[in-house]
């Protein structure tokens, strides 16, 4: 693979309050590291129900970005401690898949998106289930599936 195309990919992680999100993370930032390439972090924050006064509801949606942008700074810097470079982040409104199935037909940065299953032995998690039924037709970019159950010594081992 020429240099500028290995420079150019973008491994993107969904950010979630999964336990298996650091898995993920962490495999996107050694695929980026050894094999080139950059980190993108999509958080999503889910629209209010239904509020009685838009005050309310604007002020809850401020309070849900300011929380999404600490989180993605904390992430960016161990991002920024395993690759060397910065990640691009990202924050989306709605519903996660269809904010997800948005970004990756948006986005042509994007390269590969990259899931972590759920290790609990409950089923691979809705958003892999949903990418890889109904909505695999919408994907526009390759994904890697990572084993929710790896440990940093084997995701060292497979990247």
């Amino acid at each position: 693979m020429p240099e500028a195309a290995r420079r150019d990919r973008v491994f993107l992680v969904v950010v979630d309050d999964s336990q298996e999100r650091h898995i993920a993370l962490r495999y996107a930032c050694l695929r980026a590291k050894y094999g080139g390439g950059r980190v993108a972090l999509l958080r999503v924050i889910e629209a209010e129900g239904t509020v009685e006064w838009a005050g309310v509801g604007a002020m809850l949606q401020e309070e849900r970005r300011e929380e999404a942008e600490k989180l993605l700074s904390a992430l960016a810097a161990e991002v920024q401690e395993i690759t060397g470079g910065l990640p691009i982040l990202l924050i989306r409104e709605g519903d996660p898949r269809d904010a997800l199935l948005s970004l990756l037909e948006e986005d042509p940065r994007l390269s590969i998106l990259i899931l972590a299953s759920a290790s609990n032995g409950s089923g691979p998690g809705p958003l892999i289930t949903a990418l890889t039924g109904r909505y695999a037709p919408r994907l526009r970019v390759p994904m890697t599936i990572v084993p929710g159950n790896l440990d940093d010594k084997e995701l060292d081992r497979v990247t």
